[in-house]
């Protein structure tokens, strides 16, 4: 009697534990999209590219956490006064601590820089100024009044937008 006893207390342990597990998986890939006031502690105040820095423009600034310490951050940088060549590729910057995909594409851990083209399309360049990736947006014609930049969440997942210009998000 006393070992089937044993034997239930140690299937209810791994009952227990089987059960959870996708729960404690599931929060730790979570999504948080930090607020305004959370925004100064993880997004650069400048931003180098090709040999120049850009100052940020925080009132364009987007990021989201995904689990306990993953960030994903961009925000639209300051072009002013710069070559129109380089104004037309970095419209701003994307920054990530982890793997991540992006419209369905892989991006590892690093710093980039991204533009928007009329056509939709979202380029994103690493720090010389070579293309890496460049991705259709999806067009959001039920957003109200657009952010330049903002990160939300949805049914979809997590969107990362330019204007009305969206692609998803995704922890890898």
């Amino acid at each position: 009697m006393l070992k089937s006893g044993k034997l239930m207390f140690t299937f209810m342990i791994a009952l227990l534990f089987v059960s959870v597990l996708p729960l404690w998986l599931l929060a730790a890939d979570e999504a948080v999209v930090l607020t305004e006031t959370e925004l100064p502690k993880v997004v650069p105040i400048g931003f180098y590219f090709e040999g120049q820095s850009a100052a940020t423009q925080m009132r364009n600034a987007a990021a989201v956490r995904f689990g306990a310490k993953r960030y994903v951050v961009t925000a639209l940088v300051d072009t002013s006064g710069y070559a129109s060549d380089i104004r037309a590729k970095c419209e701003g910057f994307l920054i990530s601590d982890s793997p991540i995909l992006i419209g369905g594409k892989p991006l590892g851990i690093g710093s980039w820089v991204i533009g928007l083209t009329k056509e939709g399309m979202l380029n994103v360049f690493d720090l010389s100024g070579a293309k890496i990736l460049s991705l259709k947006t999806t067009r959001d014609t039920a957003l109200k009044t657009p952010k330049p930049v903002s990160i939300t969440k949805s049914a979809d997942g997590v969107r990362l937008y330019r204007g009305r210009d969206y692609v998803i998000l995704t922890p890898k």
